[in-house]
């Protein structure tokens, strides 16, 4: 790892107090604040590097902009279907998921990644408000 530039060490700074998960664009916009000469050419440059060095993570979705996660540590995730908002769950990782597939198919398992998809409390809520005003 080599040491952090003023502009790597704000845009870290930024994401890891972040539990929303964001795109590149919404950290460029938070470390324009501290650094307003910073280039979204160098948060994007700087992303990658963090992510290559396992400092953060890179998540993808089809169709959708990456969001980062600068928690590095195993944990699930949901992502709402509706707004694309992904919450980190306080869930216990199942590490035996991947002995057991590993012995069962010979693979060699390195880790593994779960997300829940569904709604967010405020998209169901949304949701709910939107079936109760139809049923009245």
């Amino acid at each position: 790892m080599s040491k952090d530039s003023k502009q790597r060490a704000a845009i870290l700074r930024v994401l890891r107090s972040s539990s929303s998960h964001p795109s590149a664009d919404w950290i460029y916009e938070q470390v324009k604040e501290e650094l307003p000469g910073i280039g979204l050419a160098t948060v994007y440059r700087n992303l990658k590097r963090l992510t290559e060095e396992g400092r953060i993570r890179e998540m993808h979705r089809a169709n959708d902009a990456a969001r980062f996660d600068g928690n590095t540590a195993t944990h699930y995730h949901f992502r709402c279907e509706r707004c694309g908002r992904i919450v980190d769950l306080d869930e216990p990782v199942d590490d035996t998921i991947e002995t057991r597939v590993a012995r069962r198919t010979g693979l060699r398992v390195t880790g593994h990644h779960l997300e829940l998809r569904g709604l967010c409390f405020d998209c169901h809520t949304l949701d709910s408000r939107t079936v109760n005003r139809v049923q009245q």
